[in-house]
């Protein structure tokens, strides 16, 4: 347990578009957010973004030792240039999440990165909260309390992070605590940039459709993004999340699209799924605040402005950081896994109660 008052914490995100490791640091004693620190990023080679792909949907077990080390050397080596942590948020990279099945797979090795650091780092933050029935994600959602805190805001918004997977936390700010009833929803919106970068990747050889390029050329196909909508994800009530390739159905509704139409069509998807999603706001949001690689392309958020009923904006139109609001969170986290406080709740993730999640792994050279 770490004592009373705020720490430097370091975070890190490898998320599900597989594009590299986001590292943040946060001054924080669990609760508040007192300062915002150095950040960095590692992007993954081409033949390391291959080896992860090739692991994703794999659950623990051989034939994992590739993948592993991919992981386990991007992060120490962005992580070691950050000598002022003084507690680690590792998140590892999902590889497979099924909650009311086989549980949640996070690669990665706290224990060893924390003999590599030298420093506590705070692991495997998903599984107590699977382990008691919630669907352990999404896990930003306690940040984003914080987060909206922060900036002042005094009436509920929304934080919407467009990753691999999209995801919507609604707010009240007013809320003492992230765990109080009625301070946060949370919830997995649909799939987002996952299957618009494995579209561009199978046809073009690209990683993403950057600044929505592709996208603005085409033309959304109406048929496909119906069908896409009476997927039964969007009836059911959240708490919820997905798996990211939990819509592979996405790509072979598009099969016989133009590239261009494709990636509008698929765009249009991910955009239509938030406004699905919103209709589950238990008010209506004064805002919302979008993070994520999502929020750099103008096509998803125009079509967001379009269909949304209030205004969208960009985190950093707040002075927040979209890049690494994640890597951040995982820092927040960390603190609040040391000092025994919950890092998810009912409103979260279903879990029946709040609940802290992760284990602590120390060096032997550091006292706990």
């Amino acid at each position: 347990m770490l004592k009373d008052g705020a720490v430097w914490a370091l975070g890190a995100m490898s998320g599900t578009s597989l594009d590299g490791v986001d590292a943040a640091m946060l001054h924080t004693d669990g609760l508040r957010i007192l300062d915002f620190g150095t950040c960095g990023y590692r992007a993954y080679s081409a033949d390391e973004r291959a080896t992860l792909k090739a692991a994703l949907g794999r659950w623990p077990g051989a034939g994992l030792d590739a993948a592993l080390a991919v992981v386990q050397s991007a992060h120490a080596e962005l992580l070691s240039q950050f000598p002022g942590a003084q507690i680690v948020g590792f998140h590892g990279q999902t590889l497979a999440h099924e909650p009311k099945g086989r549980g949640t797979h996070q690669l990665g090795d706290g224990a060893a990165l924390a003999q590599r650091l030298n420093r506590p780092v705070v692991w495997d933050f998903r599984s107590a909260d699977v382990g008691l029935g919630g669907e352990g994600a999404p896990l930003a959602p306690f940040f984003h309390w914080a987060c909206a805190r922060s900036i002042g805001a005094t009436r509920p918004l929304c934080f919407l992070n467009l990753g691999g997977v999209g995801n919507l936390t609604w707010v009240d700010p007013s809320a003492d605590r992230p765990e109080a009833d009625g301070a946060l929803l949370a919830f997995d919106t649909g799939p987002a940039n996952a299957p618009i970068n494995d579209l561009v990747a199978e046809r073009l050889g690209l990683d993403c459709d950057r600044d929505g390029r592709l996208a603005r050329r085409g033309q959304v196909e109406e048929g496909a993004l119906e069908l896409f909508l009476d997927e039964a994800f969007f009836r059911k009530m959240p708490p919820k999340s997905l798996d990211r390739d939990d819509f592979s159905l996405m790509m072979d509704l598009v099969r016989e699209l133009s590239d261009a139409d494709a990636a509008a069509t698929m765009t249009g998807m991910a955009a239509a799924a938030v406004m699905q999603g919103m209709e589950h706001c238990p008010s209506p949001p004064d805002r919302v605040l979008v993070t994520g690689g999502g929020r750099k392309n103008p096509v998803m958020m125009r079509m967001l402005s379009a269909g949304l009923d209030c205004p969208v904006h960009p985190v950093e139109d707040v002075g927040l950081d979209g890049d690494m609001l994640e890597a951040q969170a995982f820092a927040y986290l960390a603190v609040r896994v040391a000092r025994g406080l919950p890092t998810s709740a009912p409103g979260t993730t279903g879990v029946a109660t709040p609940v802290g999640g992760g284990q602590i792994s120390r060096p032997e050279s550091v006292e706990p």
